[in-house]
């Protein structure tokens, strides 16, 4: 590949890193929620408090509009973490002198691949039904979008650009959702049948939109600039900084990124069903925290061995989103355990919760122990 002196700063100024295992940890934690956790958790709750206090049981739901609770962060933070990777992924594909083109073939087919099985998860691919089917509809279809994005700026901008991009992205949609008129509505209007994102979806889409007040198409800018948050913490994890303070410098960007979002609402409320601007800065700030914190415990004190539990989601990141949507892993625990639930009372509900992510976890952890990992 050929590059100028700047380009190749951004992923040959440090030698091959060891593996951060706090990404992956991170990205297992992610997953756990995805495959059950949040049954489990409240499960687990419930026997100290049933009925759980409001505040607690409302963070395990979406938002139905403006906000942002707990549950809201799942679907950023797969993002983000996918961008926390990409600097190594790619990185490593340059350092060993892979092509441009072969490096594109490659991102292509991801992209290819996540949009099919974003299809098959929410889209209905596997219905063969025309009246069910959903074109654009997945948290794996934005993640295709977010890292097709971000996988160009990182080929063909140096970092400092990269960052400007995220920023652009961030300021054209707030643009757009603010002074380009609906029609019959007009501009501005961000009410969840009001807002130009669904208008784009509804009109581009058509039969084909997933029904729903989430928006795909115009919110993939969103998507592009949290995939790239994501970026600018892997190029971090990856430089020559000293550990502590990687992880110091990461808190402090959570935190700017949470009052920059908070700001930004009072003119552009957060509003995870059409990824607004602040939205992403709200979001990203508690993803950076997140990293923040895994990385110091994990990867800077070496305190690994709670972390396994979720490094064992980590690393099957792809069969753990999926495998939900095609093995009925609760239906199953119900099988199991449902018998000996119904002598347990409350516990009884929290053994089918914990099987339900048990049995997928005893599925990943045969995998781990087979160094079988499913990549894209």
């Amino acid at each position: 590949m050929n590059h100028t002196k700047s380009e190749k700063t951004d992923f040959h100024v440090v030698a091959p890193s060891e593996r951060v295992m706090s990404i992956d940890a991170l990205r297992g934690f992610d997953m756990f929620w995805i495959a059950g956790g949040a049954a489990f958790v409240m499960g687990f709750f419930r026997l100290f408090a049933n009925p759980l206090p409001p505040w607690l049981g409302g963070q395990f739901e979406h938002t139905p509009w403006i906000g942002f609770d707990f549950w809201d962060i799942i679907m950023p933070l797969f993002l983000f973490i996918v961008g926390v990777a990409m600097p190594f992924s790619i990185g490593k594909r340059v350092e060993r002198g892979d092509s441009r083109l072969s490096i594109y073939r490659k991102v292509a087919s991801r992209v290819v691949i996540l949009w099919i099985l974003g299809m098959v998860a929410q889209g209905h691919l596997l219905l063969f039904t025309l009246g069910n089917f959903q074109i654009y509809s997945n948290t794996l279809q934005s993640i295709a979008a977010g890292y097709l994005i971000a996988s160009i700026a990182l080929m063909e901008m140096p970092v400092r650009w990269q960052a400007g991009l995220a920023v652009a992205l961030l300021v054209v949609f707030w643009a757009l959702m603010r002074f380009v008129p609906v029609p019959g509505v007009g501009a501005g209007v961000l009410t969840p049948q009001g807002n130009l994102a669904m208008w784009v979806d509804t009109a581009i889409l058509g039969r084909f939109r997933d029904g729903t007040n989430y928006t795909w198409i115009l919110s993939s800018l969103g998507f592009g600039a949290t995939t790239l948050m994501g970026v600018m913490a892997g190029h971090l994890l990856r430089g020559p900084k000293p550990k502590e303070r990687k992880a110091l410098l990461l808190a402090v960007s959570g935190v700017v990124c949470l009052f920059a979002g908070w700001l930004w609402s009072f003119e552009f409320p957060i509003i995870k069903h059409i990824w607004t601007s602040s939205m992403v800065l709200w979001s990203g700030g508690w993803c950076l925290l997140l990293l923040a914190l895994f990385y110091y415990v994990i990867d800077v004190r070496g305190y690994r061995r709670w972390s396994f539990f979720f490094i064992v989601f980590g690393m099957n990141a792809i069969v753990a989103y999926i495998a939900p949507d095609i093995i009925p892993f609760k239906a199953i625990s119900h099988t199991l355990f449902a018998g000996l639930a119904t002598h347990l009372g409350l516990f009884g509900n929290f053994l089918l919760a914990a099987g339900t992510v048990g049995i997928l976890w005893f599925g990943l952890y045969y995998m781990f122990r087979k160094k079988t990992f499913v990549r894209i």
